[in-house]
């Protein structure tokens, strides 16, 4: 079932808890697709889609993380009416982060935030930009991390109709920078990541302590940038952990 910008593929209507699962950066929310039916059968499990793909490929996507932010806070508020949390994975991380930033303004802290593959500490894509690389190298890139089927990469007609996508995704992440002197935000966090990843190893990760005022839980598993293909029991179990640990403390 589609709305809006929300997708559910298990609806549940009286859910004790309803989790919002936002994608990386040159995505969609296809990938998560498998996780659902692994999350506990009283959550609501809703797949978040930004503009300029699969039901909005018309849209202009954005390039602000902000700016993103406040529209997607715009369309899943009427779906806040119950304790809920954000898990993003890359450029939905940080996405998520400031979705969450923003609702506490209003007083509607989600009960847990997941960042995954995505930190607020400095890093190379600041000096060397992504989304300024030749259309080559930046295909290289992108087929370096994984993540994106090779037909895609290798296919130059359809190469040509992602890229300008991936470029704007891309934008948005490497100009984000937390907001200079913002209170830190009061919720649970986990935090994940690839023991493998070289460009969000997990000394990057810990960056995160910094920016919340609550419990932080770390994972650090085995693989690259996108280390949970092929884990996705382990991962969605201790998301389940996690998140019943912070409804069970309330803080």
């Amino acid at each position: 079932m589609h709305e809006g910008v929300l997708s559910r593929l298990r609806p549940v209507p009286d859910s004790r808890f309803r989790l919002f699962l936002l994608h990386h950066a040159g995505g969609s929310p296809l990938g998560y697709r498998p996780w659902v039916r692994r999350f506990p059968d009283d959550w609501d499990v809703c797949l978040v889609e930004a503009p300029g793909r699969a039901h909005s490929a018309d849209a202009e996507p954005f390039r602000d993380a902000g700016e993103l932010a406040e529209y997607l806070n715009g369309r899943v508020g009427h779906e806040l009416d119950r304790p809920f949390g954000l898990f993003g994975h890359s450029m939905g991380g940080l996405v998520a982060y400031e979705m969450a930033s923003r609702l506490a303004v209003g007083d509607r802290r989600p009960s847990w935030l997941g960042v995954s593959a995505w930190s607020p500490a400095p890093g190379p894509e600041r000096d060397r930009p992504r989304h300024l690389l030749p259309s080559d190298r930046l295909r290289d890139g992108i087929a370096a991390m994984g993540g994106t089927p090779a037909a895609v990469l290798a296919d130059p007609d359809l190469w040509r109709l992602v890229e300008p996508l991936v470029r704007a995704d891309l934008e948005l992440v490497d100009t984000w920078r937390p907001e200079p002197g913002a209170e830190r935000l009061r919720v649970p966090l986990s935090v994940f990541g690839g023991e493998d990843d070289p460009g969000m190893p997990p000394r990057r990760l810990d960056a995160w302590s910094d920016h919340v005022d609550g419990p932080v839980e770390r994972h650090s598993l085995p693989g690259g940038h996108f280390y949970f293909v092929g884990s996705i029991d382990d991962v969605t179990g201790r998301i389940t952990r996690d998140v019943r640990a912070a409804l069970a403390a309330g803080v």
